[in-house]
């Protein structure tokens, strides 16, 4: 995989220009939107959750900013994985190529929009008087897992949806019921003792939490989120390879 991904290095460059130019196409302000699109998002939840979370919510402001942002780039590189396949059946049915390449550039791009996006949180940690920290460097582990994480459920998805259509409409039922599991707008705390334990096993909001944890608290997240962060990552990575690896000489006859 690393020897074609050499190979084909020059495409993977030419396919995240391409998504980024086709996102942005014919708007007034280009990738300015990859910003103001979360930073809407956040005025809108802090006016109306302010009041009701904020008040107990230490840091508030990056509370509710960090929680748009990293879900903001699950639900982009994953959403935009999922059509990468089919939305690009015309080269794939031309040209032999590595048909994986297609959720990569995706997911590069989602990446790519998220650290421009950190721009943003840097400067919310400013006016929420956070002061910056060695620890904030450890920050790079969970961007990293979460986008072999994102690679991983983009490499399902999109075998999913070249076979079963309704696989984009159940995807985005289940992003929407996902948004309200990661608290975001609203603290854990609120919730019942048995509850709090099981929102753990949401990697979504794991990821969160260990943003929140860095910026918010100046720590590290212990061992044990380390190792659960890094092993839900491999296990969705290697199922995304396994199903890719099952069904990718059978996309021909669906695209």
């Amino acid at each position: 995989m690393i020897a074609t991904l050499k190979k084909y290095k020059f495409l993977l460059s030419q396919l995240v220009k391409r998504d980024f130019i086709q996102k942005y196409k014919k708007t007034a302000l280009g990738i300015v939107w990859s910003v103001l699109s979360p930073l809407c998002e956040f005025l809108i939840l802090y006016f109306i959750f302010s009041y009701m979370f904020g008040r107990n919510t230490p840091h508030y402001t990056t509370y509710l900013m960090t929680g748009i942002l990293v879900n903001s780039f699950y639900t982009s590189a994953t959403t935009s994985g999922l059509q990468s396949v089919l939305n690009n059946a015309g080269i794939i049915n031309k040209i032999k190529l590595p048909i994986w390449l297609f959720p990569l550039s995706k997911n590069l791009s989602a990446t790519i929009t998220f650290l421009i996006n950190c721009v943003v949180l840097v400067i919310f940690l400013f006016i929420d008087n956070i002061s910056f920290s060695w620890v904030y460097i450890s920050l790079l582990y969970p961007v990293i897992l979460l986008f072999f994480f994102n690679y991983g459920v983009s490499l399902i998805l999109g075998t999913c949806y070249v076979f079963f259509k309704d696989t984009s409409y159940l995807f985005n039922i289940f992003n929407r019921l996902l948004y309200f599991c990661c608290a975001i707008f609203w603290n854990v705390t609120s919730l019942p003792e048995i509850l709090q334990k099981i929102i753990i096993f949401n990697p979504v909001y794991d990821f969160i939490l260990y943003f929140r944890t860095v910026l918010i608290d100046n720590q590290l997240p212990s061992a044990f989120v380390h190792l659960y962060l890094f092993g839900f990552t491999l296990v969705v990575m290697l199922l995304g390879c396994l199903i890719y690896s099952k069904n990718k000489n059978k996309y021909i006859f669906y695209l």
